[in-house]
């Protein structure tokens, strides 16, 4: 069919209440981030009681919080990501801190915490942070616009931040030195599950896009690590078989896939599958893959201008309303609104519902709670703590079950410097809930994403190029070494990228139609290209031979 075929007109589309609130499976490290945050919170805030100082307990906080990222990235990788994270969130606390030194008219206060909001939403989306992303930097620069503050104080609210933030760091790093290469073990697992999930499914094209990039996002996570130790290139060769399986199903038994990353759940040695001979290494091209970094900052911030521009618009709307109805902490307005936004419109609808929902049960929770907490001091921190852990364990099954243990833990936070009023902090939560999903949502209706259809033709001619490149080195009789594999390597990014283009326009609203056959077609031109590489590197008729 020409590529000139007129374009089928975008269906209209329903946002979505069915499933938003269902649980899902927890990850397979759910436990990891609970017990770190645990680890990183209970010394600082300990210390703190013991000195009756629990009311600095929010600066801690802020360096604390950042051992909830980079749980996924090997450690290598982790060691930088952690660092840059502890910058990003000393950064919005000193722009935070100094604001609320220089004035307190509640409206800057607002129109600050939501540029800040923004800025902060697309860097961590910009450099692929991670979960929880921007909601937790921004939850304490908000939060301290409203703390009082004076000049001379910043300094030392940093430096207790900045303490907190390099123990935070430590207990980050701590887990490597019992498991060094368990991130890597647990990318590579989940490309085999994967591809044997493909195999078994092999005309289920949602399943081959899933395993590509699982595939990918291993390929990512080996190629971050730094030196080539020995574990790693053993993991490197049981990526090549998924990738193997993706372009012989047919040859290859999806039991095997699925016992090699049951072995890489534990610590046990990595299994070295053989028949790969000498073609691996010119597959795991490993020098060719560093090649295709990613691209300059500016240039990924680029297309993330409407979603920067919903949250900056968003948090200043339910910050104004807040103000307007005398809500008097009109940052939690801010931070729900803040918390919304995804990569799409529906992505968004759906954690407004799960939001709204996980903090009016929360509220319930804090008051069951509160007679526990108001034992004591001790009792108050001890309850946060638990909270924290719950959270983060809970989280992983669905946003709104993480937002039922968030939110009491919120609320409590609160009473570290002196105790509140429960019935009136209750009432302003619910507003700033109700008033914060709303005026969120409105936002991103308002801001339309148009440049979402342009993303997907610009993946759909990167596609197309990375295409022609490897069919053009596959017609050659001896293509120049590695250039194949480079070539494979930058196809099965652009694929990779295609697909997601495509997720994320087609959860928009308001959007032209888009190309669905163009890109049908050149998502299974890809993988057939990539099948061939495959084949033409030698390992095709390996893999067969063993099976």
């Amino acid at each position: 069919m020409s590529s000139a075929t007129p374009l089928r007109p975008p269906r209209a589309r329903w946002l979505p209440l069915a499933g938003v609130l269902r649980l899902g499976r927890p990850s397979d490290i759910w436990f990891k981030p609970a017990l770190s945050v645990v680890a990183a919170v209970a010394p600082p805030n300990l210390t703190l009681l013991a000195l009756g100082r629990l009311d600095l307990a929010m600066y801690t906080m802020a360096g604390s919080l950042c051992a909830l990222y980079a749980h996924n990235r090997p450690y290598a990788a982790r060691a930088r990501v952690l660092a840059r994270v502890v910058a990003g969130m000393l950064g919005g606390l000193g722009v935070a801190l100094v604001t609320a030194s220089l004035t307190t008219n509640a409206a800057v206060l607002v129109t600050v915490g939501a540029l800040l909001a923004a800025a902060q939403k697309a860097l961590c989306d910009a450099t692929r942070i991670g979960p929880p992303g921007h909601v937790v930097l921004a939850f304490i620069s908000s939060a301290s616009l409203f703390a009082p503050q004076s000049l001379g104080q910043v300094p030392g609210h940093l430096a207790l931040g900045a303490a907190a933030g390099a123990w935070a760091w430590i207990v980050g790093m701590a887990p490597g030195l019992v498991r060094p290469h368990g991130p890597e073990r647990r990318a590579t697992a989940h490309a085999l599950n994967a591809a044997a999930v493909s195999v078994g499914a092999p005309d289920d094209a949602r399943a081959r896009a899933a395993a590509a990039a699982a595939v990918h996002t291993a390929w990512q996570s080996l190629l971050s690590t730094g030196a080539r130790s020995a574990p790693r290139r053993a993991l490197e060769r049981l990526v090549v078989r998924a990738e193997v399986a993706l372009a012989a199903p047919a040859d290859t038994d999806p039991e095997r896939l699925r016992g090699w990353a049951r072995e890489l759940s534990g610590s046990g040695p990595v299994p070295r599958p053989d028949g790969l001979g000498d073609a691996a290494d010119e597959l795991l091209g490993v020098e060719a893959a560093l090649a295709f970094g990613e691209p300059p900052l500016l240039a990924r911030l680029g297309p993330l201008a409407p979603i920067a521009l919903r949250t900056a618009l968003g948090c200043a709307l339910a910050g104004y309303a807040s103000l307007a109805l005398g809500v008097g902490r009109p940052y939690w307005a801010l931070v729900t609104a803040a918390s919304l936004y995804q990569a799409n419109l529906t992505l968004t609808w759906s954690r407004g519902l799960q939001r709204v929902t996980g903090n009016l049960v929360g509220v319930a929770a804090f008051a069951v709670l509160l007679p526990l907490a108001h034992a004591g001091q001790a009792a108050l921190v001890l309850c946060c703590l638990a909270l924290n852990f719950g959270a983060e364990a809970l989280i992983g099954r669905n946003y709104w079950l993480g937002s039922v243990c968030v939110t009491p833990m919120a609320l409590l936070i609160t009473e570290f410097a002196h105790s509140q009023q429960p019935g009136e902090l209750m009432t302003d939560r619910v507003l700033d809930t109700l008033v914060g999903a709303l005026a969120g949502f409105l936002a991103a209706v308002a801001v339309t994403n148009r440049r979402a259809g342009d993303r997907v033709e610009e993946a759909l001619a990167a596609a197309g190029r990375a295409q022609e490149r490897a069919a053009g080195l596959l017609a050659e009789e001896r293509p120049e070494p590695g250039a194949l594999e480079s070539a494979r390597r930058g196809l099965s990014a652009a694929v990779v990228h295609l697909r997601s283009a495509v997720d994320a326009a087609s959860g928009e609203w308001w959007r032209r139609a888009l190309p669905e056959e163009r890109v049908m077609r050149a998502e299974q031109a890809g993988h057939r290209t990539l099948a061939a590489t495959v084949r033409r590197q030698g390992l095709h008729c390996r893999e067969g031979a063993q099976a």
